[in-house]
């Protein structure tokens, strides 16, 4: 029984161990998400740039990428020239402005350049909470239904709009062509 006891230590230190040891090698960008192959949340809110009420009959009808970023996000200044590059390739980019004061927003647009085709501001979070938002960026894929079908959480720079999502945005492309 003495001996028991004494390894109970160590067997513990052992389990903390391996699940730090596995920690190491995931990839925090892959959070999981219970929304893929869900609809989007349904929300009302409005435009950034002009006001108007923008709902979720507004981002249905082609594939999408829905990119989730603020003014105060230092990261998502990093990834706003590739999401510029990527609109210009003719990628769909909806764009949700997370618990942010609207006259910045329009100020970084100005500044920045638009990628967005629409602007939806979410000053108080609750299209974020809806959707699992951690913080900003994050990025949703969603299909011309507005079913969710990959969710990336970090930045999108050439590489991983190359080597990840391109590839995934096309194959919905191509699954939406009649």
């Amino acid at each position: 029984m003495k001996r028991l006891i004494l390894l109970l230590p160590l067997a513990l230190f052992l389990a903390i161990a391996v699940v730090l040891y596995r920690g190491m090698f995931l990839d925090p960008s892959e959070l999981p998400s219970a929304l893929i192959d869900k609809p989007f949340p349904a929300f009302s809110l409005p435009s950034v740039q002009d006001g108007k009420t923008i709902t979720l009959a507004d981002i249905k009808g082609k594939p999408a990428l829905v990119n989730v970023w603020a003014t105060w996000c230092i990261s998502c200044r990093v990834e706003h020239p590739v999401l510029n590059k990527i609109a210009k390739l003719g990628v769909n980019i909806y764009g949700v402005n997370y618990k942010d004061d609207n006259a910045e927003a329009q100020k970084w647009l100005k500044e920045f350049h638009n990628p967005y085709q629409l602007n939806i501001s979410d000053a108080k979070g609750s299209l974020g909470v809806d959707l699992g938002v951690y913080g900003a960026p994050e990025t949703f894929l969603i299909d011309k239904d507005g079913i969710i079908r990959h969710k990336f959480v970090g930045v999108i720079d050439d590489n991983v709009w190359r080597d990840q999502l391109a590839p995934l945005y096309q194959a919905m492309i191509d699954e939406a062509k009649p």
